[in-house]
């Protein structure tokens, strides 16, 4: 349904006033509708900013100007200016064609409990946790995961501070998920002051990472090692599933049942997350990352260990160990402005 609302708005775009953070001067913007999101540029053409439509909340239905900001972040807002009518009208149908696909928590109760009945009882008969939880995987839509992502990341938050943000810093933060997409989904990239290890992959494509891994190095090939391998462990083992696992059969029946996770159960997991962080894929799934992606293994493996003692098959294997004419990660401009994206 989605798809097919967009294609109506294809090339869409409309003059607005975009609001980095609370306090801050209103910039003169071009918002642009895409496939899945809003691409944010000044005058200069320059990208401030994408918003996930799945994402995006209007704080003043039926009001003119329309006023949106991201779901978690009513501080960042979007003011789309009177008489853009079709570009309002464009947001409100995909977001009410998105709503309509979102499982309602009613309706997930009832279809819920009917689908899982079968599963509850063999759980409850054969002890096996496993089974719910591979069933939870196999049904648990998109925009859920990302819903538990988000409330994951609400309680990261508390340790690592908030996302670090400035106007050109997440635009070259959205060029390095452009750089460097994921096999199958989106990748959402974060950045954190501290308390994260280095880069850790979360339910719904976002990747938390430790603001060292741009302040501290001179150049882009450490973090995007770091993020591929971040990635890989996804595909290797889904965020959810470790969730899960960790939260415990109850928690995987509260989820069929209602489409939501306690409080508690997520908050246990954002400190074990935080306490043991994942290890990294084996060599052999690193190397074919980075040879798809065509980023260097080598600056990335000395960055986990400065001797080249433990990820000697990481340097020797290096698919780009010679290779000067790779496609570069980041322009120059581009990483400046990222290594300032906490202030620094």
């Amino acid at each position: 349904m989605k798809r097919t609302a967009l294609r109506k708005y294809q090339r869409l775009e409309a003059a607005a006033l975009w609001r980095p953070e609370p306090g801050a001067q209103r910039l003169d913007v071009i918002v642009s509708l895409g496939e899945a999101t809003l691409t944010i540029t000044d005058l200069r053409e320059r990208v401030q900013a994408h918003w996930s439509i799945a994402a995006v909340a209007r704080a003043n239905p039926g009001a003119e100007p329309a006023l949106y900001h991201p779901d978690a972040d009513p501080g960042e807002t979007l003011e789309i200016a009177e008489g853009e009518t079709e570009m309002i009208a464009a947001i409100e149908t995909l977001r009410s064609a998105i709503a309509r696909q979102r499982p309602r928590p009613g309706r997930l109760r009832v279809a819920g409990m009917a689908a899982s009945l079968l599963v509850v009882v063999l759980v409850l008969t054969l002890w096996l946790p496993g089974a719910a939880r591979e069933h939870a995987l196999r049904v648990v839509p998109e925009a859920k995961r990302d819903e538990i992502g988000q409330a994951l990341l609400d309680h990261l938050y508390r340790v690592t501070g908030p996302p670090c943000r400035t106007p050109g810093g997440t635009g070259a933060l959205a060029a390095l998920e452009r750089r460097l997409p994921a096999v199958s989904g989106r990748t959402r990239l974060v950045v954190v002051r501290s308390g994260v290890g280095a880069a850790l992959p979360l339910p719904g494509g976002t990747i938390l990472l430790n603001a060292d891994l741009v302040e501290d190095h001179d150049t882009p090939d450490i973090v995007a090692g770091h993020i591929l391998a971040a990635q890989l462990r996804a595909e290797t083992r889904d965020p959810l599933d470790t969730l899960l696992a960790n939260a415990g059969l109850r928690e995987v029946l509260r989820l069929l049942a209602t489409g939501r996770l306690g409080d508690d159960a997520l908050r246990a997991h954002a400190e074990a997350l935080l306490r043991d962080p994942p290890p990294p894929p084996p060599d052999a799934v690193l190397i074919a990352g980075f040879e798809r992606l065509e980023v260097r293994a080598t600056p990335y493996a000395y960055a986990r260990d400065i001797t080249g003692e433990t990820v000697l098959g990481l340097i020797e294997a290096d698919p780009f160990a010679r290779d000067a004419d790779l496609p570069p990660i980041l322009s120059d401009g581009d990483w400046l402005r990222l290594q300032g994206i906490c202030g620094g």
